[in-house]
């Protein structure tokens, strides 16, 4: 046995795919004919496929140059989203799916016409394998007077009910089950209706759900100061409201204007529907999350100062995992790098990152993903031109955690956050680089060739206009304000200036580079079950709930992290995390998401966000017995810390279990189960047991039935 801290190969890279891993990738991403027979033989032959459809974009004479670098990239940690890889060069199988995760529905009109359409939609999007977001908070509140119909409707709610019904319905291509997020403005008079939602059983399950959080609310919440409650003034109401009287009438920015009061800064008026303390409601959001993980929070107001496009969108809603805030009918393709296969001399203390392959590898998976553009095959008219303007894309990185513990650093130590913010500004940098390189080749983004003329809210949004010497109605290049008046590529400038102001003059390929997604089926098959993400690892042994087709309940598979697999392989091949002998326990820095306190969870995501374009998918884990006190005080230093989201999970074995559980968390809980004769039997969550003809974790066959899904996968 090679002694702790030396490694007795060069890197990790040889390590064999895990039981689990090649099963997730043949259920999941192998392209296989209708009988079932399977087109790629090996992942190689799936990188392959991938690499000659994007090849294929490029002109005749350059198609093969571009298939081996594209070919090279994949086989060196570039790692596309999943609907990408299970999709590219599959058209002839697959011709209607497409090869975008991420998309937002259009803006949901307070009308049934327009909510049955964009339902419609969402079916649509849903099939084609695309995940999709919606804001629900432009429907009026529950108990308004309908026109026309006599009646009081029932509340956005109740119209997300029917959602998510469809949803469940709608079986999403290529083994995916559909994926959808509901955000809510954290004014509406619904709003507590939305905060309390999942504590029914089975309500709801087919969303995520985030509240739209403003800077003002959390203003109120650092005051202790009273919070309205509004909803645009119908025109049936104009006439009994002072629109001047503050108490009754607030202005403020809304997605809609059409049929509303509007002033020529672009506010709309809204009626004060009452009003209630700002931490009371804070404090109901922080239990929801706290004993059901939901809602997460946007600070929406950020999200908008923040976007590249900030004098043409208005973002409300972003797609399943919050990754990608984006504008109606906004689609952005994703893709991974996979940071353990830079990591020369693994566990030693000869440890280093590969910075000029990981830089070359950033290069050329920029113009891969660019490529996928071309291939998006999105179904909806209006998802299609905004892909094709914008050519936004979101390149992030996986596998953080793993190869920190492969570098000897500890997740959350102050060296780990310097790691992840180079890591995070070095792809930014080289991006942008290609950004540059590709539009003087191909052309910009045509966004970015048009002009706008400057309205009265982007110089309220961007004094620095008026500095510069424009004026109301001045017309500006789309270039011009992407490049010298966004935020993010302010920032960009300070490292990179001459890059950025090449882009102002030529235009970017996309306005778009970055975000950091959950990557949880890519990471556990293509990279070998590498931490998701930005993510730990959630524990270095683990079960993982899947959905499998023919099961009337989850199945529980059990994996091991990849640090731990290459720590075997390369150091110690007895180690074990829960191993009674001094001699074979893993090192200090092997740490799981447990062992990590939340505001270190904060404090890495902070590090990359500065250097990331959208956003980041983030989850703090939390102990069960975490205080609710000290919980609540995670997302108020979020905020502080400049996120632009956040995320927490706790495990709450009364609310539910999630997608991965430890073995412990399992045998230390007990379910109850009442049979017919009304005798109960309890169960430990990790004893088997058979019901109906299946055997099943009693974890997985209790949550199973208490949300109503037994038997409908």
């Amino acid at each position: 046995m090679a002694k702790r801290g030396k490694s007795v190969l060069p890197a990790a890279g040889n390590i064999p795919l895990q039981a689990a891993s090649a099963d997730i990738w043949a259920q999941k991403y192998r392209l296989v004919e209708p009988d079932g027979t399977p087109v790629d033989a090996d992942i190689d032959a799936t990188w392959r496929r991938v690499a000659r459809a994007l090849a294929d974009v490029e002109t005749p004479e350059l198609r093969e140059h571009w298939y081996e670098q594209f070919l090279w990239a994949l086989r060196n940690g570039a790692i596309p989203a999943g609907r990408i890889v299970a999709n590219a060069g599959a058209q002839e199988r697959r011709p209607a799916t497409s090869t975008i995760n991420c998309t937002v529905s259009g803006t949901i009109g307070d009308s049934m016409d327009d909510i049955l359409t964009k339902l419609h939609e969402g079916g649509l999007t849903l099939k084609a394998g695309c995940g999709i977001g919606y804001e629900f908070s432009t429907l009026r509140p529950r108990g308004a007077l309908v026109s026309g119909a006599g009646a009081r409707t029932s509340g956005p709610l109740s119209f997300m009910d029917i959602f998510d019904k469809m949803c469940f319905t709608v079986s999403s291509a290529g083994g995916r089950r559909g994926a959808q997020m509901a955000t809510f403005d954290v004014a509406h008079p619904d709003v507590r209706e939305f905060i309390r939602a999942k504590r029914e059983d089975g309500r709801l399950r087919q969303f995520n759900l985030s509240l739209l959080i403003s800077d003002d609310f959390m203003q109120a919440v650092e005051s202790d100061a009273d919070w309205p409650l509004l909803f645009p003034v119908h025109p049936r109401e104009v006439a009994e409201l002072d629109l001047d009287d503050p108490q009754q009438v607030l202005w403020r920015d809304w997605p809609l204007h059409e049929g509303y009061a509007v002033r020529d800064d672009g506010t709309v008026a809204c009626k004060v529907y009452g009003k209630l303390r700002a931490r009371h409601l804070w404090d109901m959001l922080m239990a929801s999350t706290y004993d059901f993980a939901e809602p997460g929070f946007i600070l929406i107001d950020r999200v908008n100062q923040l976007n590249n496009n900030w004098w043409c969108e208005e973002i409300r809603a972003s797609n399943p995992c919050g990754e990608q805030p984006l504008p109606p009918y906004g689609a952005c393709l994703l893709g991974s790098v996979n940071l353990t296969v830079f990591v020369a001399a693994p566990f030693s203390i000869k440890a280093r990152f590969d910075w000029q392959r990981f830089r070359q590898v950033v290069r050329v998976f920029t113009r891969l993903l660019d490529n996928v553009v071309e291939l998006n095959n999105l179904p909806l008219e209006a998802q299609r031109r905004e892909i094709l303007a914008k050519r936004r894309h979101g390149m992030g990185f996986l596998g953080l955690g793993s190869a920190l513990a492969m570098l000897r650093l500890r997740y959350g130590s102050a060296e780990a956050c310097r790691f992840t913010e180079d890591v995070a500004r070095e792809m930014a940098v080289v991006g942008w680089q290609m950004a540059l390189e590709l539009a003087q080749e191909k052309g910009p983004a045509p966004l970015l060739m048009e002009e706008f003329a400057v309205t009265a809210k982007m110089l309220r949004q961007r004094p620095e206009l008026v500095a510069d010497g424009f004026k109301l109605g001045d017309k500006v290049p789309g270039r011009v304000l992407h490049a010298r008046y966004s935020r993010y590529l302010q920032r960009i400038a300070e490292v990179a200036p001459e890059l950025v102001a090449a882009l102002a003059e030529h235009g970017a390929r996309f306005t778009h580079h970055s975000s950091i997604a959950p990557t949880g089926t890519i990471s556990l098959s293509l990279a070998n079950n590498a931490s998701n993400g930005i993510e730990p690892s959630f524990a270095h042994r683990y079960v993982r709930n899947l959905v499998r087709p023919g099961r009337k309940a989850k199945e529980q598979v059990e994996v091991l992290s990849y640090e731990l697999l290459a720590y075997r392989a390369l150091v110690d091949a007895q180690a074990d995390p829960d191993s009674i002998d001094p001699a074979h326990r893993l090192p200090e820095w092997f740490v799981s998401a447990d062992d990590i306190g939340p505001t270190q969870h904060v404090d890495i995501q902070a590090a990359a966000q500065k250097w990331v374009d959208s956003s980041i998918s983030k989850t703090a884990n939390v102990p069960t017995d975490y205080p609710f006190e000290t919980f609540k005080d995670i997302y108020r230093y979020a905020w502080r810390q400049g996120l632009k989201g956040c995320t927490t999970f706790r495990f709450n074995p009364a609310a539910f279990q999630g997608v991965l559980v430890r073995e412990a968390d399992l045998a230390n809980t007990l379910y109850r189960f009442e049979l017919e004769d009304g005798s109960v039997v309890e169960l430990k969550g990790n004893e088997l047991v058979e019901y109906d003809g299946e055997v099943n974790s009693a974890a997985n066959l209790f949550d199973a039935l208490k949300e109503g899904y037994y038997g409908k996968y």
